[in-house]
């Protein structure tokens, strides 16, 4: 699996433009690729409650990440783009044996559940919801615990699964400061391996500097058990 940073391998390199939301982990991973394969590409943020008519014209399901190869080609859904741009780079955030590639795209599949997972658990309107879904992402880590051989998700180099957990791990950063579970409790490679990804470049540079901060207002205006939380804080 090479990973090292690599120009287009496209005759023509084309004009990226990545359409993205400040907080949304599908435009992250998305991003981390981007830096990773070291692309060269525009970002332009829109606001999803107020969706530019231009956007939506363009959009077949008016979701981010939307990328945006030329006038005439358009790419939507997080994983296509990060398969996209792995391809028409040189070298591959994919490791070379067939069946490994594939038990890591079931993998990060998983990512993208967990994301819902943490979706549910921060809109739960009482505490009883909200402890239910802790412990379904809980459970979900667990499983995938063992098949994490570190520093990254397998071995040293790092990988797509890396670029899908990423995004993952982040929300956690803000919701340990409100939250007195640890989800993660016991679980020493999932620890060791978030540390890892929060310490890549390429994870750290997908969101801005607001990020915590406007992360935080959204949950705290869920009306939602969480909101309270941070509230009380």
């Amino acid at each position: 699996m090479n990973t090292s940073p690599s120009p287009l391998s496209t005759s023509h390199s084309p004009k990226l433009e990545l359409i993205s939301h400040y907080l949304c982990p599908y435009v992250q991973r998305s991003v981390i690729v981007l830096t990773e394969k070291n692309i060269t590409h525009k970002r332009t943020y829109i606001d999803l409650n107020n969706k530019p008519a231009w956007f939506t014209k363009i959009s077949a399901t008016g979701k981010v990440p939307l990328l945006k190869i030329d006038e005439n080609h358009k790419l939507f859904e997080s994983m296509v783009i990060c398969e996209y741009l792995d391809e028409i780079t040189k070298g591959s955030l994919h490791p070379k044996d067939t069946l490994l590639k594939a038990q890591h795209r079931s993998w990060n599949e998983f990512a993208s559940q967990i994301l819902n997972n943490i979706s549910q658990l921060y809109n739960a309107k009482n505490i009883l919801d909200f402890e239910h879904h802790l412990s379904e992402i809980s459970k979900k880590f667990a499983r995938i615990e063992e098949h994490i051989t570190l520093p990254y998700f397998s071995g040293d180099q790092f990988s797509m699964t890396d670029a899908a957990f990423g995004p993952v791990f982040r929300y956690f950063d803000i919701l340990d400061k409100y939250t007195d579970t640890d989800i993660f409790q016991g679980l020493k490679n999932t620890n060791k391996w978030r540390k890892s990804l929060s310490q890549r470049e390429s994870v750290k540079s997908a969101v801005t500097d607001e990020y915590p901060e406007l992360l935080t207002k959204f949950l705290s205006r869920r009306g939602s058990h969480l909101s309270s939380l941070i509230e009380q804080n």
